[in-house]
């Protein structure tokens, strides 16, 4: 009995020891090292690593900054569903550097915590957001200390901060109020690989731009310039975006249901019209890579951007294109991922989160209601499964536990699903 009290205590020491040395300090720095040693190559484009669009304010105001504490929640919510890399717009807000100390407070306490981000700095052409007509030919004086602070940051967390994109939907001229020329965009990305270049940036970190597929080159021929060129040459990928959803109303023939599906079930117009959309968005990601490639140029194109709203009184609601519930939002959400994370392509799906401030005005508008959760932390159906799986347990929103939306039924979920219109007109709300 002696022999075996004293084996018993031995074992019990040597399993505090274990314990006791899995939290060395040494250990703590390994793996820090190991999250600065993944790169933007190792981490686009892998399926460990989800990739969303994250804001995550909870107001009708970009005023109301969302405290550390909440971006730690949010943080929490969205690595628990498999996202491993977020991206921010701007850094002219405290935001993103806020949301740059939650994910390095919570790495403190958890090691093993993994999350990066894609760090957006904000451009615009002068003029913009104001009472002055913007001038799409001369940049704003603003930018340079934009660019800067992007810098710092990305010099500052270089175990988070894997890539920078230099503007968002910056050249695309719908963007009236604050588009800039391509040159602009390729002035402030080459900047950044000079830094990189030179020491100034970590040499690992990628730079690139977040635009819409035309932008890109895969729209109008307006856009094929000697400067777009230049970029595609000087960015270390391409980070397009493409919204199926939007073209509902504006580029409706893929989305009006054919003649031949009239004696079809309303689910199966509902889902074949999904199918459509998707396809839409392939095609837009082809004719990027067909441009890509025209200028023999070969390097990674991800998705910066494409997402499906659940609520819209606009053109996407009931008055328009019929596009817009939490049935279509879900199975665009699973289409998309199901064929990026097949294709090897990062898709930083928009959203995590709905932002009322987006449409301050108008609380049904469709801006306000990309995101994957409610504001107060309710999923909507497209994550029911994962809240079914038990993985949200434990963590809230505002103090919220993660619950469904519709309390869960579907029923009640499915009656506000509307078919896609047929023929030729969609009216306009």
């Amino acid at each position: 009995m002696g022999q075996m009290k004293t084996i018993s205590i031995f074992l019990v020491v040597l399993l505090c020891f274990a314990c006791k040395n899995q939290n060395k300090p040494e250990d703590k720095i390994n793996t820090v090292n190991q999250q600065l040693n993944l790169t933007a190559k190792d981490v686009l484009g892998n399926p460990d690593f989800l990739a969303i669009s994250y804001g995550g304010y909870r107001k009708k105001t970009r005023e109301a900054q969302p405290t550390i504490a909440q971006l730690k929640e949010d943080m929490k919510i969205l690595s628990a569903m498999g996202i491993g890399l977020i991206r921010t717009y701007n850094v002219q807000f405290p935001h993103a550097s806020n949301v740059l100390k939650a994910i390095r407070e919570i790495k403190k306490k958890d090691p093993n915590f993994q999350m990066f981000v894609m760090l957006g700095a904000w451009i615009d052409c002068k003029n913009a957001w104001t009472d002055q007509e913007p001038d799409h030919n001369v940049e704003s004086e603003t930018n340079a200390a934009e660019i800067d602070r992007a810098v710092a940051l990305a010099n500052e967390y270089p175990d988070i901060v894997k890539i920078v994109a230099v503007g968002n939907e910056a050249m695309v001229k719908w963007a009236t109020s604050y588009y800039v020329q391509a040159n602009v965009i390729l002035k402030w990305v080459n900047h950044l690989q000079e830094l990189k270049a030179n020491g100034g940036l970590p040499k690992e970190l990628w730079i690139t731009s977040s635009d819409d597929f035309a932008s890109w080159g895969g729209g109008s021929p307006e856009y094929h310039t000697p400067d777009l060129e230049a970029l595609v040459k000087a960015v270390d990928f391409i980070s397009m975006h493409t919204y199926p959803y939007h073209n509902t109303h504006y580029n409706p023939e893929f989305w009006l249901h054919p003649e031949q599906e009239t004696k079809w079930s309303d689910k199966q117009k509902v889902d074949a019209a999904m199918q459509r959309a998707l396809g839409f968005a392939k095609k837009q990601y082809d004719s990027v890579s067909n441009y890509m490639k025209s200028l023999g140029v070969d390097k990674p194109i991800h998705i910066g951007e494409t997402g499906w709203a659940s609520v819209s009184n606009g053109f996407y609601g009931p008055n328009g294109s019929r596009a817009t519930d939490e049935y279509k939002q879900a199975m665009y959400h699973e289409l998309i991922r199901e064929w990026t994370t097949n294709a090897g392509i990062s898709c930083f799906y928009f959203e995590a989160f709905n932002e009322p401030w987006k449409d301050a005005h108008n609380p049904k508008g469709s801006e306000n209601h990309f995101g994957l959760f409610t504001v107060d932390g309710k999923a909507k159906y497209a994550l029911w499964e994962l809240v079914d799986k038990g993985i949200f347990k434990g963590l809230t929103r505002n103090g919220n536990p993660i619950t469904k939306t519709y309390d869960g039924d579907l029923e009640a979920l499915l009656t506000e699903v509307l078919v896609p219109p047929s023929g030729e007109r969609i009216e306009t709300p």
